[in-house]
């Protein structure tokens, strides 16, 4: 606490604490400048010392961070648990959303493995298990689907005129497409993350990330349904694509074939029957039972052994090279086709990836860098794509199943990745019958966990109906405008919901707690007490160019000041007195003129006696034919004796400088008296006759006029009790030009009627922001600005030198409960 002073009429205990005063108190405790200048930031930016050379190769390289510190005793057997367990899932999950992704299931094996390898050196988060992704797969299906048709690929069999697709040669082109997308989006991802633009996954809130991945679930069952009944169908590509395949799909359900829906049905029954029963026992057991790669075991046993494929003629998987693929540059011809493909990949790749990784990161302890995340993931995928995998980022499924098995570090990734570097070589050609129905029924079945998220619709219709709209448009616009234009409607909208709602903020009075240094809604709080005099106007959300106006119109309402109405009413009365000014000039000129000596002899005896002469009856006087000079002065004598009791409407005018040889003066007026003495209106402005002014408070120049200023009380139109205004900006994390314009307008208007506004809470950046643009002048200078909204209250009320005893009894008991 300060030493203390007193405000006039109540005692303070600390010093009122406005910008001015907490400059000096900077200077005088000898504050270093927060803000260095930019010389001195480059100077820094650019020097280099060990110890930052150190830290940025250990922030690009976080392996280098932790590996030395790795216990092989303490995480060595729980990360090779956790990574059997998730190599053990990457196989079935790899192979299965490869079908999604409209490509060969080995390239499946290949997404999970190469990525993983990647982010084991550059990636922050312990928990999380980068591959294949059923959103992502099914996103690059479309893209793969769009540029390589079907139809792209038909050729003509030998001797007839049918026509058959080469499956080799378009499974060909759609892995280029996929390397190409993945590429591209993997160096979007660099790149974003190079330059700090790790918040870009911010923009994506939790409800629409949940909306677009349920929507992305319907795509890709959709997807699969054809292979789930066996069905020959076309995929699909743009707006309304989930529609015109769900139509195909049902106008070929005569056609299912049914040995594939029987294999089909098998598999998922089995898949949920023991899902179910490995959550059940889960507790009980060290490791989660490894439901899917027992299918797919299975499936290509029976497959193998009943020759299911000659048989019956269900489709396998096929021919699994083993080994390795050598890498290969991506078709650099096809990045312009596939640009907004990519970004909507890396975008919602980064979005799932970070909000797994901070997820865990809470839970165990540890922090993930944003923008280390978006650089791993993106190397991931660049160098991913180069041996032929498509996008990649992080499952929820193998994710907790790696965290909750005991993973520690990133060494689970390694392990994992092994597990399915050792298929590949030597196991893959095991897996050539396996029917694609069980692939595609585990697919439909891991998509379980995706629609349970429509029980957010509940939830948010309980909690946010804004988030609940955000929810259905996100739904919607995914399932009907495909993934790609989905996402981006979807962003859209929902930046507009945070654009809507700061426009629309919630404005309130706040009044005073007694006893304490708070100021509450009034409206809300039924303990605050109005402060006598003092308006508090409290917005919710910064001001800036969508809601300045708003904020304006909002502070006239809650001030009880039609501030616009009060200053045009006060023009509109000046303009009138420099009309009537004028014409009574005129006129008294012009019968001065027609009388010659009498007007000159009148005019000189009002200067010599300082007389007050009416215009009216004076020229009344003088229009009377007849009548001699002597008359005349009789007349203008006995008017001057009766002048008390003319009636209110009667205009009196006088001169008020001495008069030039070219028989100039200047003249003012009074009127709504019977005294002159007592007359309330004077002084002419300098405005032109006829001018008339349609002044609002947004017109900076209009108001800036050295007018003659006339009170309003004078006019007897208005009363108030308000001298002061205290803008709360607590809430103003920044302020923009048009809201320094909107507040220098309100700072003059309120002026007009002798009215003073004050700031507090202003942060520092909006100080800063203020100065520079110019809002700081000799009439508002940084007196107005205070660190609190108590400290201005205390300023108004010592400034005013009043306050109610009700008021100053609660600020003294406030001073005797802190001491």
């Amino acid at each position: 606490m300060g030493t203390g002073r007193k405000a006039r009429g109540y005692r303070v205990e600390r010093d009122v604490l406005d910008e001015q005063r907490l400059e000096e108190l900077a200077q005088r405790m000898n504050y270093s400048d927060t803000h260095p200048s930019l010389t001195k930031q480059l100077k820094d930016s650019f020097r280099c010392t060990v110890p930052r050379l150190k830290r940025s190769v250990v922030g690009c390289l976080p392996v280098l961070y932790w590996l030395p510190r790795y216990s092989i005793w303490d995480y060595g057997m729980p990360d090779l648990i956790s990574g059997i367990s998730v190599g053990i899932m990457h196989l079935p999950q790899g192979m299965a959303y490869a079908l999604l992704a409209s490509l060969p299931p080995v390239f499946g094996l290949y997404t999970s493995l190469y990525p993983a390898l990647v982010y084991f050196f550059f990636g922050t988060s312990r928990h999380i298990s980068i591959g294949t992704f059923a959103v992502l797969s099914i996103m690059v299906g479309s893209v793969t689907e769009r540029l390589a048709p079907d139809r792209n690929f038909l050729v003509m069999l030998n001797g007839t005129n049918l026509t058959e697709v080469n499956i080799t040669a378009r499974d060909s082109y759609r892995v280029q497409v996929a390397a190409a997308t993945t590429v591209l989006g993997g160096l979007i991802q660099v790149v974003l993350g190079l330059v700090k633009f790790g918040f870009v996954g911010t923009y994506l809130s939790e409800p629409l990330v949940r909306a677009y991945t349920t929507a992305a679930a319907a795509h890709a069952v959709v997807a699969v349904i054809a292979q789930l009944f066996g069905l020959s169908t076309t995929r699909f590509s743009g707006p309304l694509s989930l529609v015109y395949t769900l139509v195909e799909v049902c106008s070929k359900l005569p056609q299912t074939h049914l040995p594939t829906l029987a294999v089909s049905g098998v598999s998922m029954v089995f898949l949920i029957a023991a899902k179910e029963i490995n959550s059940a026992i889960s507790a009980k057991l060290p490791v989660p039972i490894p439901v899917e790669l027992i299918t797919i075991v299975a499936a290509t046993v029976i497959s193998s052994y009943t020759h299911l494929n000659g048989n019956y003629t269900i489709s396998v998987v096929g021919e699994i090279p083993s080994g390795l693929a050598a890498p290969r540059l991506p078709d650099a011809s096809l990045f312009e086709e596939v640009i907004g493909d990519a970004f909507a990949l890396a975008i919602v790749g980064y979005a799932i990836s970070i909000s797994l990784g901070k997820t865990f990161a809470l839970k165990h302890g540890y922090k993930v860098d944003s923008n280390q995340e978006l650089v791993a993931l993106g190397l991931s995928n660049a160098v991913g794509g180069f041996f032929q995998c498509y996008a990649v980022c992080s499952s929820m499924s193998r994710s907790l199943i790696q965290e909750s098995t005991g993973g520690k570090t990133q060494m689970a990734g390694m392990a994992s990745a092994v597990i399915v570097l050792v298929t590949v070589l030597k196991l893959g050609p095991l897996f050539q019958e396996l029917p694609k129905a069980v692939l595609a029924a585990i697919v439909f079945v891991n998509l379980k966990g995706m629609f349970k998220q429509y029980y957010d619709i509940i939830t948010l219709w309980r909690s946010s109906k804004v988030d609940l709209v955000v929810w259905l448009v996100t739904w919607v616009s995914t399932l009907l405008f495909n993934l790609d234009m989905g996402l981006g409607a979807s962003i859209t909208f929902a930046v507009l919901t945070v654009i809507f709602r700061t426009q629309l903020p919630k404005y309130s009075v706040l009044g005073h707690v007694p006893g304490t240094e708070l100021y509450l809604d009034m409206e809300t709080h039924r303990e605050v007490r109005e402060v006598p005099g003092i308006t508090i106007f409290h917005s919710s959300a910064t001001v800036y160019f969508a809601n300045a106006d708003l904020y304006l119109e909002a502070l006239k309402g809650k001030s009880g000041l039609d501030i616009s109405k009060m200053i045009i009413y006060k023009r509109r009365q000046e303009a009138k007195q420099r009309r009537r000014d004028k014409r009574a000039e005129r006129r008294a000129r012009r019968e001065a003129k027609r009388q010659g000596t009498v007007q000159k002899h009148a005019l000189r005896a009002a200067e010599q006696k300082a007389g007050v002469f009416s215009v009216e009856e004076a020229a009344g006087q003088w229009k009377e034919p007849g009548g001699g000079d002597g008359d005349r002065e009789e007349s203008l004598g006995d008017d001057q004796r009766g002048w008390c009791g003319r009636e209110n409407g009667t205009v009196f005018v006088m001169p008020t400088t001495p008069r030039t040889p070219d028989d100039q003066c200047s003249w003012e007026y009074l009127k709504g008296s019977k005294d002159p003495d007592c007359a309330t209106l004077g002084a002419v402005s300098e405005l032109q006759d006829g001018d008339t002014t349609t002044l609002g408070s947004s017109s900076e120049d209009t108001l800036s006029r050295e007018l003659d200023k006339v009170s309003l009380g004078s006019l007897g139109k208005w009363t108030w009790d308000i001298h002061s205004i205290i803008l709360d900006l607590s809430t103003a994390n920044f302020i923009d030009t048009v809201a320094i314009k909107t507040m220098r307008n309100i700072f003059h208007d309120f002026g007009e009627i002798d009215v003073t506004v004050y700031m507090a809470g202003c942060q520092m950046s909006v100080v800063e922001q203020l100065e520079l643009g110019g809002f700081f002048s000799e009439s508002i200078t940084k007196g107005r600005l205070f660190a609190t909204v108590h400290d201005a209250v205390l300023h108004c009320l010592g400034h005013q030198g009043t306050s109610t005893p009700s008021y100053e009894y609660s600020l003294e008991m406030q001073c005797s409960t802190k001491l």
